[in-house]
């Protein structure tokens, strides 16, 4: 289990949007997407199940939980639907 006070100070590397805990049916949405077949944001396939995820509030992209240590990395990003435009680093606004 992922602690809550992680939880509040996460964010997605991309952009710094919020992110959340992913429910009990979003894991498992996740996890047939890797069944059937999903590469991450960086191109490799992935293969394992997941037993936990971070998902941004948009919906968009989950990020893997292995051993219960979040892996917050773009290129780890696993899209949720077909079709996403890849994430891309965004520079904070100066």
């Amino acid at each position: 289990m992922i602690a809550p006070e992680l939880l509040e100070v996460l964010c997605c590397p991309s952009d710094r949007s919020p992110v959340r805990l992913a429910t009990p049916a979003e894991l498992e949405a996740l996890n047939a997407r890797i069944a059937g077949g999903v590469k991450n944001n960086g191109g490799a396939a992935v293969s394992d199940k997941l037993e936990a995820a971070i998902i941004r509030v948009d919906g968009t992209f989950a990020y893997p939980v292995r051993e219960e240590i979040p892996v917050m990395l773009i290129d780890e990003a696993i899209p949720l639907r077909d079709g996403l435009a890849p994430l891309r680093y965004v520079p904070p606004a100066a």
